[in-house]
């Protein structure tokens, strides 16, 4: 009997409850069960989010889930600390971090080892490259300007980063690269670069393109006129197939030369696209597209929700991030708006401003913004397919972007 009692006796004690509400909860007298209870509502905030409202399902439900699991107490499915504690000892080979993983990681540190070593970011984009059509971009090339930039945030919020002295120069990098709207790549960059704040960064950067309808139409507004607003622009002109074949293969090799730490994402890519347009591989490109990039994206999502845990993510440092990656995504949207109204009057009032502000990477939601405020004033003006250059670009530029942070500081 005695036996029995003490065997119901540990299995109470390890129930997940005991974390929360009983002794295991309290630390130096303090009651820490409440940080499990933040964590809940905001995962069960998200899944409203993504299930209710739509932001971003496809990816922020995966994250939800993610935080929640993370978040459960006794299952031990992820630890945090030991990926922390890993970076941290130099000591430590990649090898070595993998196999500490393996022995005594949960489930969900299993899945994070391919955020760890680049693998879901990188595959994502080769889906990314196989949707993205490029021809507005080949049509006019110039459109690179506003994809650059419109990564003025990406830099600003940086810098600012560093000069509070609040950050290390690699969170400062990963809190930056928020501005560029760019999921996957933000978190390249920071799982090298700042893997304590990853779950932060990441709801912060998937949030804000989500949330583009509700940012963008002010400082577009702000920053253009009614005459600008009316533009009407001219039929971009017909791309020929040996264009759309030159051009990723083009752009992987001068990526290449310049920006070697780049080539990872930019290569990525543009292997997606030329899968899409080569025409001889369309079994190939509709995997990717579909069935591959799906698999991806849940694995990317649960992985990172992961990283949320309540320890980690309940901290004045995390407001902060999320803070500074709305005011870098703000700083990058004007960035986008301004390279469109300087080269409108360079053109002699030929292009439309408002396509500037979807210079950022998240495509095609920051083009559809550009549509709908341009018909807003006038419901015959169509402005997307000139949108989509400088999203694209934005995609390249964003990329670029995270290249030169992990060359200068990886």
């Amino acid at each position: 009997m005695e036996g029995i009692i003490n065997t119901i006796k540990n299995f109470i004690g390890s129930m997940g409850f005991n974390y929360i509400f009983g002794e295991d909860s309290f630390v130096d007298g303090r009651w820490m069960g409440w940080q499990y209870l933040v964590m809940y509502a905001i995962a069960f905030i998200l899944i409203y989010l993504a299930i209710g409202k739509k932001f971003e399902p496809l990816l922020l439900l995966p994250i939800a889930i993610g935080m929640l699991l993370t978040n459960l107490p006794g299952a031990n499915l992820f630890h945090l600390d030991m990926w922390i504690a890993a970076d941290e000892a130099t000591h430590l080979t990649v090898l070595d971090s993998i196999k500490l993983v393996i022995n005594k990681g949960g489930f969900l540190d299993l899945l994070y080892m391919g955020v760890k070593l680049g693998i879901y970011p990188c595959i994502i984009f080769i889906g990314i490259g196989a949707m993205t059509d490029f021809t507005p971009l080949i049509a006019n090339p110039k459109y690179f300007l506003i994809g650059a930039g419109a990564q003025l945030g990406v830099f600003v919020a940086f810098s600012a980063a560093i000069i509070s002295g609040v950050y290390t120069i690699g969170q400062a990098a990963s809190i930056g690269i928020i501005g560029g709207a760019d999921g996957p790549t933000a978190i390249l960059v920071t799982k090298t670069l700042g893997p304590a704040i990853l779950g932060a960064v990441a709801i912060a950067a998937y949030s804000y393109m989500a949330l583009i309808p509700m940012i963008q139409p002010p400082f577009m507004k702000l920053l253009t006129t009614k005459k600008e607003r009316l533009i009407k622009m001219e039929k971009l002109r017909p791309v020929s197939r040996i264009e759309k074949l030159v051009f990723p293969v083009l752009v992987t090799f001068v990526v290449g030369i310049l920006v070697p730490d780049a080539l990872s994402l930019i290569g990525c890519l543009m292997f997606g696209n030329i899968l899409n347009v080569c025409g001889v591989t369309e079994r190939l490109s509709k995997t990717v597209q579909n069935e591959f990039m799906n698999i991806i994206t849940i694995l990317l999502g649960i992985s990172v929700g992961a990283t949320a845990s309540a320890q980690n993510f309940l901290s004045i440092q995390t407001v902060v991030i999320i803070v500074c990656g709305l005011v870098a995504f703000c700083i990058s949207t004007c960035g986008g708006l301004i390279t469109a109204k300087i080269m409108n009057w360079i053109s002699g009032g030929k292009i439309n401003p408002l396509i500037g502000s979807a210079g950022v990477s998240a495509v095609p939601m920051a083009a559809r913004v550009s549509q709908t405020v341009g018909q807003k004033e006038d419901p015959s003006n169509f402005l997307l397919m000139h949108a989509m250059g400088p999203n694209v670009a934005g995609v390249i530029g964003s990329a670029v972007a995270a290249g030169v942070f992990l060359s200068w500081i990886g």
